[in-house]
């Protein structure tokens, strides 16, 4: 493009239609660097629609967890000013008239979830409540006027100055749609601005219908609801002003707080003085603990057949672990779910076949020669190879056909292995979770690692906790098979069904009146005749024949009807584990449906940006990718960035660095990198340029967390790294 124009400027030119750069989707994102390129666009399907599927689910899940808890707020906000306008005598008796009602709701640590709960309520407030709702943050409101000015503008959906500097641009462009609009921040301008707007418009409550004229004036006045989503987090002098403030207003302005507690009630003791503390009217509210949130999430979404995407042993430990010691944040771990999801689809070709039970059985049709070999290359595949006859082993080796014939029967095994695993998993959980210091684990989870890394009955915990089932009375042991029973009931599969009329017969024997019969008695009459002949007069060989005969007698107890149905029971319980309960590896093809690679989800989930900082200055080739950066020794070239020449030099120096030597070397490398003349005058000379680049990169090291300065010496930086590079 050119111009005829003789003067200088400033020309605009429309880029042409060629020039315009294409966005990405996010099916381009997915393809790109995708392994295996027959079948990319149909797992990218597979794997949007796997987890649209499961995203709705956990939403619906969420939802449902949370119904009770914020069922509990809005019957508290309605009762709260219902009652005090009809001067309700036990409301009168609760709550004086200056003060606000407050809602304290515990959430717990798991502050990221917090998110999802507060947008609930908003809305179900909104719906059903009240209109004027205002959802405040501590980032956003570091002093008074922020924190009014905030609530304001989200009570009022206006603009709100701060201070006189607005009204000065207000005067300067009046013809401004914000400033035009903005007024000063006071609760007195609330107050007016919430009487204009009862007078001229009827405030009907959302979803609510008039009955009656003192409903039609309940509902006129709805309540201006402020939550503060991190109390903890508030100046606790900010909020102490505002309570102090608003308290002055709550008899003209139907004010309710909500307060959103990470930790413990008593917060709200200790950042409020009793002066201000008194001056609200708090009522509890405890949420579901997040580690019961995350035992509904698992038995919904991993600990069911309904999903084909599985997780080993590896990837769950990793995903449980992060949630444990890090953030206790359910939405996180269910992000963990989503990008294994996405890691596994992404970097498993056949995972074309990790879906429903139809469509894996079409695409298996549809592979390729290319996916065919790479079946045969799965390790579970080759041992299944190896156990068959050399006539079928040729025709899995070099025959296509027959080998898609033999992957639909593998995947159906594989689907109901999955369909029979879960149910009885529940089992054994339910009869080994009351059991003393709970050998298998107190929690599904725990239990289901164990049978995901090897064979459970091989554990020596499994060995114990089958001895203690053995030794269960009769109230405890009935009560754990029928509650084993209901689990298996709704379960369509053959063997679990055959596996449920064994159940039942043998709670049907227990249920049974015992007989106490007369061979019982004989035999107990047995026993105590031996122990009486000892109390007579006898020589050594008689009591020496009388104590063997007590032995054996001992040894030859008949059991009784309950223990003998008792152990008929824990051989059948250990014979269900025996058969459902095999770890995955054990099943051909469990690559297509499971997702191992706990070394790729670690790196991005469980980030570690020390170490990336350290291999980023230590070997700036691999991040720059520049050929005069190459070094084979480890050692940084001499051509490198200065932050990378200054960190190390730093490596070689002791707990103190001084700061003139540590110029001087950095002088004498940038020297060398400008090629001069080392017998020169002027090599290693510091000059302005060299020492102002050598004060940034020192800087920048000193921002990083590698130095810091010291008071010992003043020309001195103290090293805060061990070792070398």
């Amino acid at each position: 493009m050119s111009t005829s124009s003789l003067s200088k400027g400033c020309f605009v030119f429309k880029p042409s239609a060629k020039m315009k750069k294409e966005t990405l989707g996010l099916e381009d994102y997915f393809i790109q660097g995708c392994e295996g390129e027959e079948n990319r666009e149909l797992r990218f399907k597979l794997c949007q629609d796997l987890w649209d599927q499961i995203k709705r689910d956990t939403e619906v899940l969420q939802d449902e967890l949370n119904r009770k808890i914020l069922d509990s707020l809005l019957d508290f906000t309605r009762k709260c000013w219902s009652t005090r306008r009809q001067d309700n005598a036990d409301w009168a008796s609760r709550m004086r008239a200056s003060e606000i009602p407050t809602a304290a709701l515990v959430l717990g640590v798991n502050v990221p979830d917090h998110d999802i709960t507060f947008q609930s309520l908003s809305e179900l407030l909104q719906q059903s409540v009240t209109p004027y709702v205002a959802s405040v943050q501590a980032k956003e409101c570091g002093a008074l006027k922020h924190l009014m000015q905030k609530v304001l503008e989200r009570l009022m959906g206006t603009v709100v100055s701060v201070d006189d500097e607005d009204d000065e641009e207000a005067e300067q462009h009046p013809t401004s749609p914000q400033l035009h609009k903005s007024m000063h921040c006071s609760l007195s301008v609330l107050r007016d601005w919430y009487t204009i707007k009862a007078k001229k418009t009827n405030i009907v409550t959302p979803g609510k219908k008039r009955s009656s004229p003192s409903r039609d004036e309940e509902q006129q006045q709805p309540p201006l609801v402020i939550i503060f989503k991190d109390f903890e987090a508030f100046n606790p002098k900010v909020l102490q002003d505002f309570i102090l403030i608003s308290s002055r207003y709550v008899e003209q302005l139907p004010l309710m707080f909500i307060f959103g507690i990470a930790t413990s009630p008593s917060t709200i003791q200790n950042m409020l003085p009793h002066s201000v503390s008194s001056l609200l009217c708090i009522e509890l509210f405890q949420s579901l603990s997040c580690t019961q949130h995350l035992a509904t999430v698992i038995h919904k979404l991993i600990l069911t057949p309904q999903f084909p995407f599985k997780l080993s042993s590896k990837v769950l430990l990793v995903l449980i672990s992060i949630f444990l010691y890090h953030d206790f944040s359910v939405r996180n771990f269910i992000k963990g779910v989503q990008l294994a999801l996405l890691e596994h689809f992404h970097s498993q070709p056949l995972s074309v076949l990790c879906c429903k039970k139809k469509e894996a059985m079409r695409h298996v049709m549809q592979l390729s020669h290319q996916d065919l070999e790479r079946v045969r290359q799965l390790p579970s595949f080759r041992s299944y190879v190896e156990n068959q006859e050399p006539q079928e082993q040729v025709k899995l080796l070099m025959d296509d056909a027959h080998v898609k014939v033999v992957c639909q029967n593998l995947i159906k095994g594989l689907q109901k292995y999955h369909k029979n695993y879960y149910p009885v998993l529940r089992c054994l959980h339910s009869l080994t979770a009351s059991l003393p210091r709970f050998p298998l684990g107190k929690q599904i989870r725990e239990l289901h690692l164990l049978c995901l890394e090897k064979n459970i009955w091989d554990n020596e915990d499994y060995q114990s906790a089958m001895k203690l089932v053995g030794m269960l009375a009769k109230d405890e042991l009935v009560a754990s098979l029928q509650r084993c029973a209901e689990i298996l009931e709704p379960v369509k599969s053959k063997r679990i069904k055959k596996a449920l009329v064994q159940l039942q017969d043998l709670i049907t024997k227990f249920q049974q009146p015992d007989k106490t019969t007369e061979e019982t008695a004989a035999n107990e009459e047995e026993i105590s005749s031996p122990t009486q002949s000892l109390q007579k007069k006898t020589d050594l060989f008689q009591l020496q024949k009388t104590l063997l005969e007590m032995k054996e007698s001992r040894r030859t107890k008949k059991l009784s009807p309950f223990e003998i149905a008792r152990n008929e029971a824990t051989e059948f319980i250990d014979s269900l584990v025996r058969s459902h309960l095999s770890p995955p590896e054990s099943q051909t093809l469990n690559e297509v449906c499971y997702y191992s690679s706990s070394a790729a989800l670690r790196r991005h989930l469980n980030a570690t940006p020390r170490t990336s900082i350290q291999a980023a200055l230590s070997t700036p080739y691999h991040y720059l990718q520049n050929d005069s950066l190459r070094t084979e020794d480890g050692s940084v070239s001499n051509a490198a960035p200065d932050i990378c020449i200054v960190h190390k030099l730093h490596l070689e120096c002791g707990r103190l660095i001084n700061l003139y030597d540590w110029l001087q070397a950095y002088s004498t490398v940038v020297s060398a990198a400008e090629g001069n003349d080392p017998d020169s005058d002027n090599f290693g000379k510091v000059d302005e340029v060299k020492h102002a680049r050598f004060i940034q990169a020192v800087s920048e090291l000193e921002f990083l967390g590698f130095i810091k300065s010291t008071r010992q010496k003043t020309d001195h930086v103290a090293r805060l790294t061990w070792g070398g590079c």
